[in-house]
Order: C-alpha cells, then structure tokens, then sequence
C-alpha cells in the first residue's frame, strides 16, 4: 500500500499513522463501508442470517485470514522466535492446553470463555490504535487518559448494553455464549455514561484538531453502536464487528512484513513479502480457507456447498481435544497480540513500522 508520506515526518508530531488517505480508508471508511454495506443489503432484501457469500467475504476473507497474519509477524520470522522462544512456544501450548481444559468442563465455558477473550481482545485493538495517535502527537497524559476513556466508553458501553439486552438476534459466536441476566437500566447506564464521556471528548477535541484521532473514535463508535445496539441481525452484527477489527490490523502486519523484509528478515520468505499485497493477501485466504475447511468437516458440517458435504463425526473425548486445536490460531493470535506491539521491548519494530520513536511505549493490541 503506498504511503501518501512519511509518518511522524514534522517536528509537531505525526498526525497519521498510515498516512491521511489510509488512515481514513482503514479506519472510518471500513466502519461506514460496513454500514452501507448492511443497509444495501437489508434493501435488497438479504436474510438477517450471514448469507454464504456474505461469510466468506467477511469471516474467512477478512476475520479469519486476519488472525493467521500474526504469522507475519512472529513465526515465519527466524530471528524475532530466537528473540523469545519461551513466549511463542510457550503461547500455543498454554492456549490448547487451556482451551482441553475447559472444553472437558463443558463445552459452553468452552465458547463464553472464548467469547469474552475475542470481545477484550477488539476492545483492547481500538485502545491501541488510539494510544499510537496520542503519542504521535505528543499529546499530554490528560488527553490521551480521554482518548482512552473515549475508546473504552464506545466499545464496552454498548457491549454491557448488549448483555443488559439478550438474547439478541446475533452472539459472539454461538448462542448463549455471553452472560445473559444483567437488569435493563444496565445498559441504559452504560449508554448514558458513553454518551457524557463522548461529550466530553468532543469537547476537548478543537484544542487539538486531531482529525486522524476522530476519524478513529467515530469508526469505533459507528461500528460498536450500529453494529450491536441498533443491529437487528446477524449480517449485521459479523459486518461490522468484522470489518473494522480485520482490516486495520491486515494494514499494519502488510506494512511490519514490509519493514521487516527491507530490514533483512525472512530469509527465504522474503521473496513472498516482496511479491506483494496479492501474494500477502493469497497466502492469508489460503490458510483461512484451510482453518474453515478443518472446522466444517470436523464440527460444524453447515456448509456443504462451499467444503462438501462429506465429513467426520467426532465424539465428546475427541471434540474436547479437536476444538481447542482448530482454536489455536485464534487464541494464540489474542494473546500474542498483548506482547508482539509494544515498542519498548523492541527497538527495531517502530522503525519497521516506520512509526518512529513515538511507537516506544505503546501498544496496538491486548
């Protein structure tokens, strides 16, 4: 993706992260595209259930091959697991491991626990991002504590909205997989209290103009309200819940991969990342199709039309060893994603990036 210009170029601090056009594509115009895209879609009459189509483009071609870029940045580079074997070896195990654990216990602490790691692990990504903002600008801690009560405030208020309010006609991930019983005035409160934070933002916000910092704050809001308070289906939920999440995070392992390479990384690989964004984009569709197709045969058999309709059907023993595997990817990913951005514990990533020295200290993920 070419960069419009030099990210934190200017001796005010940097107003962008990817630069103007990216940012705004990446970031507000993934969230509106997604409403549109909902809206088209309820016009012409599509079901509130994710349509085939629909789910492989925004699962498999988006969610999906999202997680498996974390390969880019750690396991298909030699020299960063010789940095830290302990962590990325460990990671996997410890997710697996874990995920048998729970599943034995019951399949259903299984998918909530699941859920709630999936749900921290977005909330945590929109934080990050912000975080990077504020310190490209240099902003003071003030500013920047209100940057991230604002984030917080448009993810979590409408998520303990959604668990004042279920069951509604979409989960996470399966049903039941949130914990329903929460009174209604606790999502009226959650609500109320996101607004007046919001408010206060705003308020804030021409004392220092920062329109990559609003244009991240009205994505996560557009995407978060629209797509869990006032969704009414599950296309419209997986949309926007999906899109915002996937691609921003597809733009910033594209653009590590890249400095990684120029760095000298990858070895033998470094041809793939040379080839691309199409070679990036084919090889994350390919392994995401794979993951689906594992899923598919061994659990799910939904989606014949797409994988066959041929498959196997695993006990409750091999289901609680089988789950937590295909898994793995996805769990490894949130938990990885806590550790593999912050700056300070890596003095070549902010370069790579080409964030400069304002990444040292932050982080993108949780």
């Amino acid at each position: 993706m070419r960069e419009e210009r030099r990210p934190f170029e200017s001796g005010q601090g940097q107003r962008w992260l990817f630069g103007a056009r990216t940012d705004l594509l990446v970031f507000l115009g993934a969230a509106v595209g997604s409403a549109l895209f909902v809206l088209v879609a309820k016009a012409l009459g599509v079901a509130d259930e994710t349509p085939l189509w629909a789910w492989v483009l925004l699962v498999l071609g988006v969610d999906v091959a999202h997680v498996w870029s974390t390969l880019f940045r750690v396991y298909l580079d030699g020299e960063e697991l010789r940095r830290r074997p302990l962590l990325y070896f460990a990671a996997p195990l410890l997710c697996w491991l874990g995920g048998v654990l729970a599943y034995q216990a019951s399949a259903a602490l299984f998918w909530r626990a699941l859920a709630y790691l999936a749900a921290w692990h977005f909330v945590r990504q929109q934080a990050g991002f912000m975080a990077l903002y504020g310190r490209g600008t240099g902003s003071p801690r003030w500013r920047r504590t209100l940057d991230a009560a604002a984030i917080y405030a448009a993810t979590l208020g409408p998520v303990v909205w959604w668990h004042a309010h279920l069951p509604r006609a979409f989960w996470w991930f399966m049903t039941d997989d949130f914990a329903s019983g929460l009174p209604a005035w606790c999502g009226t409160v959650a609500l109320a209290a996101m607004f007046a934070v919001l408010a206060a933002w705003l308020g804030a916000w021409p004392g220092e103009r920062h329109w990559g910092k609003l244009a991240l704050l009205a994505a996560t809001f557009t995407a978060w309200f629209g797509g869990i308070v006032l969704a009414e289906s599950d296309l419209a939920f997986t949309a926007m819940n999906v899109v915002l999440h996937g691609v921003p995070y597809l733009v910033l392992n594209y653009r590590y991969a890249r400095g990684r390479e120029a760095d000298g990384g990858y070895g033998r690989l470094a041809a793939l990342v040379r080839a691309g964004l199409p070679a990036f984009v084919t090889t994350l569709l390919a392994l995401a199709f794979v993951e689906e197709l594992a899923w598919d045969k061994l659990v799910w058999h939904e989606r014949g039309a797409l994988f066959g309709h041929a498959g196997l059907e695993l006990g409750a023993p091999l289901l609680a060893l089988v789950v937590p595997l295909l898994a793995l990817p996805q769990t490894t990913h949130y938990v990885l994603d806590a550790f593999v951005w912050r700056g300070r514990e890596n003095p070549r990533l902010a370069a790579r990036l080409g964030f400069g020295q304002y990444l040292k200290g932050n982080s993108t993920g949780g």
